[in-house]
């Protein structure tokens, strides 16, 4: 057979590429990539012969240096033909078989004991750093994901025999090849052999996974890291004090650990790294206290000051009060201990009492103090627990925040405001009823007479009650965003980026949607008949654009809710979406994912009871079947339907997080031309979340998207000429265009 020459740094195959040959290397060497693994191929190793049985390749290939390849086209079939025609040939496939597996077992278990020292570094590192801090008076911060912290556990671990089965059969095979081993016996050996090093990969992959999620623990673009827990403490304290060396040298031992980290963007580490010495160098004493503090004054005292203008019973006002006192002098707020988690319920529960009381006295007060507005849209309690800088800040923006219900905006205070005002009718709750159902639901259960429901269903204060009882205390939780660890009141210690950066206004979210918009433009457009018998309109099917309702919820937060996608039954309506007020993540990145989780509950609104049936095609009907079906799919690689496995499990079998998860990816990278998605999915997602006409145009000679835009096109032009034959009805018998056909016109040109 010829020998093919290739230039070093040649991409001889890519994963997911079809397998129709094996590659002898005659000379030079190969690196061969796999999820979480790297290894190298030399003289004499074949290529594909791991991935043989699959018919597609699980593993990329690229030259190390100047190559030489011998090609034997074969396949799972062909295998023992080309086998039996020389032997020499079939004890190279096998004995580089049987190395290329024992490179990825040995990664496998190197891979495992560092998952696990990772682990115990990151917890470690996270008692000494709140060690430090309480013997320092510092309040100890929380990072969002840290809660949710596991140790390495893996549901389809490998056998421990699995090593030394091939270490002997590979002694075995070695022994009895000058004999001349039946064909079909290695192939065999190989076809079995591959269904094991399917399954080391994928564990590989679990590996990887589990070091790259625990990873940005260390370092992430929100700076919601290790590495910004400790710079932050030591700029606090300053670099000549005596506790600044433990900190240098946390953070140099975090530095070596985070090179290590493959998954850790290289540019954002330089450039925080970068940051870090420069700020290093120049940092001399811990810095004087802010000038920003110059209204303690006004926030002197301020637990007192809501408790009395709430008019709470003594009781609850001195229970609460024990209660954040007792909170406030906690080393760590943070604590999972049985007691910490009964204080932290009983501020809550005390909270919301106190809420509901100031709130309907504030309805009628027109010189609202600025401290209880600040417990309105902040959860703010008290100047100590919140800082005293933190606090003067609340104060100075409280009477300015940059919200606009007119833009759709809405504090917390202003929402609850619009629904007592008949602006806004209040949410469901979280069992899904509306204010309507649960007083049927109340009077039905015999805790309210058809008297005291016809009474309530138009009260003011009963709508507004049910909005602060029910949705309020969930959805604050759920945006905060660390459940186990939730308490509502401002405290220093969940202040983990500059409050004036993290403060969501208008104009925030106004450019975060548009981001959005840009990309996927049909995101919030629904679906209306438009009739004008009067022209000769019978039924046309128009796209409005709705854009949500945003309430930014009492807290500083990591999360974000799409609570609802309409109000009432009325599809024309905004759906609610709930961030923090200070949002500590990527507001754009949050409200992607709200995007997506609105367009699955807005597809299965309209749906209704067939939003799964694949009998009638829809958004969450094809994408229920290919989830449901992955295995059995022919247009899925070995590689891709061991993703979609991985994802399930990260998704906790939910077919919604699995298409939110996907839609994210379509949005943040396929959008900008970078692929993420496997063949099925991205179809799926193109033929019901279209790009906009500028994103088209660029992925237009893109291999990947070219079958599936076709179709788009073709269905694109039948509407547009639909329509050009309807305007040109109207203008010969000189009747204006109807300004809804218009938009229409223009929205299916976007």
């Amino acid at each position: 057979m010829a020998v093919k020459e290739f230039p070093a740094g040649t991409q001889l195959i890519q994963s997911e590429q079809n397998l129709t040959a094996l590659h002898l290397i005659a000379k030079g060497s190969v690196r061969a990539d796999y999820p979480g693994g790297t290894y190298y191929l030399q003289k004499g190793d074949v290529i594909g012969v791991c991935e043989i049985f699959y018919g597609s390749h699980f593993i990329s290939y690229q030259t190390e240096e100047p190559t030489g390849i011998t090609s034997y086209p074969c396949t799972a079939a062909t295998l023992a033909s080309l086998m039996s025609k020389s032997a020499e040939l079939a004890n190279m496939i096998v004995t580089s078989l049987f190395k290329q597996f024992r490179e990825i077992h040995d990664q496998y278990e190197m891979g495992v004991f560092d998952c696990e020292n990772f682990y115990h570094y990151l917890l470690n590192s996270y008692e000494e750093y709140k060690t430090f801090c309480t013997k320092h008076g510092f309040a100890a911060r929380a990072l969002p994901d840290l809660e949710t912290l596991e140790p390495l556990s893996l549901d389809d671990d490998l056998e421990g025999w699995l090593d030394g089965y091939y270490e002997q059969l590979t002694a075995l095979i070695s022994e009895n090849s000058a004999k001349g081993i039946n064909p079909d016996f290695l192939a065999g050996v190989t076809i079995k052999a591959n269904l094991d090093v399917h399954r080391v990969v994928s564990v590989c992959r679990m590996l990887y996974d589990y070091r790259s999620d625990i990873a940005r623990l260390l370092m992430n673009e929100n700076r919601l890291d290790f590495f910004d827990l400790y710079t932050s403490l030591l700029y606090k304290i300053g670099k000549n004090d005596p506790n600044s060396t433990t900190l240098i040298a946390a953070l140099s031992t975090m530095m070596i650990q985070m090179e290590d980290q493959t998954s850790i963007d290289k540019e954002m580490y330089q450039t925080r790294v970068a940051e870090y010495r420069d700020k290093l160098a120049n940092l001399g004493d811990a810095p004087a206290e802010s000038s920003a503090v110059e209204d303690v004054a006004d926030v002197t005292d301020s637990m007192n000051t809501i408790l009395t203008y709430a008019e709470v019973p003594g009781e609850i006002a001195t229970a609460f009060r024990e209660a954040v006192k007792k909170f406030a002098k906690q080393p760590d707020k943070n604590a999972s201990d049985d007691a910490a988690r009964k204080l932290r319920l009983s501020i809550t529960k005390l909270f919301y009492q106190i809420y509901e009381k100031a709130f309907l006295k504030s309805l009628n007060d027109p010189a609202i103090p600025k401290v209880v507005k600040m417990f309105f849209n902040f959860g703010y309690i008290d100047e100590n627990l919140a800082g005293l800088e933190n606090a003067a800040y609340l104060y100075q923006i409280v009477d300015k925040l940059p919200t606009d219900p007119n833009r759709k905006v809405y504090t917390a205070y202003e929402w609850f405001s619009a629904i007592y005002h008949g602006k806004k009718s209040p949410s469901r709750n979280e069992f899904d009823s509306d204010f309507a159902t649960f007083l049927r639901e109340q009077k039905m259960t015999g805790n309210i007479t058809a008297a005291d429901e016809a009474r309530m269903i138009n009260d003011p204060k009963e709508q507004v009650l049910f909005e602060i009882r029910n949705m309020f205390p969930t959805v604050n939780k759920i945006t905060f965003g660390r459940v186990l660890s939730f308490c509502p009141i401002f405290s220093e210690h969940n202040v983990l980026k500059d409050l004036d950066t993290s403060l969501v206004s208008v104009e925030k979210v106004e450019n975060a949607f548009a981001q959005v918009r840009a990309i996927d433009f049909s995101a919030y457009y629904r679906d209306v008949i438009y009739t004008n018998p009067d022209i000769g309109i019978g039924k046309e099917s128009i796209g409005v654009e709705v854009l949500p309702d945003i309430i930014l919820m009492p807290n500083i937060g990591t999360r974000g809710i799409a609570w609802q996608e309409i109000e009432g039954r009325k599809r024309t309506t905004p759906a609610r979406m709930m961030v923090s007020i200070f949002q500590m993540e990527d507001l754009t990145n949050i409200l992607v994912r709200l995007t997506g989780d609105f367009r699955w509950e807005m597809c299965k609104r309209v749906q209704g009871a067939r939003w799964n049936d694949i009998s009638e095609p829809s958004l969450t009907s094809e994408y229920f079947d290919y989830i449901q079906f992955y295995r059995k799919n022919r247009d899925l690689s070995a590689d891709a339907k061991d993703k979609i496995k991985l994802s399930m499990q990260k998704a906790k079998n939910s077919y919604k997080e699995m298409f939110i998860r996907d839609y994210e990816a379509w949005i943040l990278y396929e959008g900008v031309g970078s692929p993420r998605l496997n063949k099925v999915s991205r179809n799926i997602i193109f033929t019901y979340c279209p790009f906009s006409k500028a994103i088209r145009t660029k992925l237009a000679a893109n291999p990947l998207y070219k079958e599936t835009m076709s179709r788009y096109d073709v269905k694109l032009s039948q509407k547009l000429h639909h329509y050009d034959n309807v305007f040109q009805k109207l203008k010969n018998t000189g009747v204006p265009i109807p300004k809804e056909l218009q938009d229409q016109y223009e929205y299916l040109s976007m």
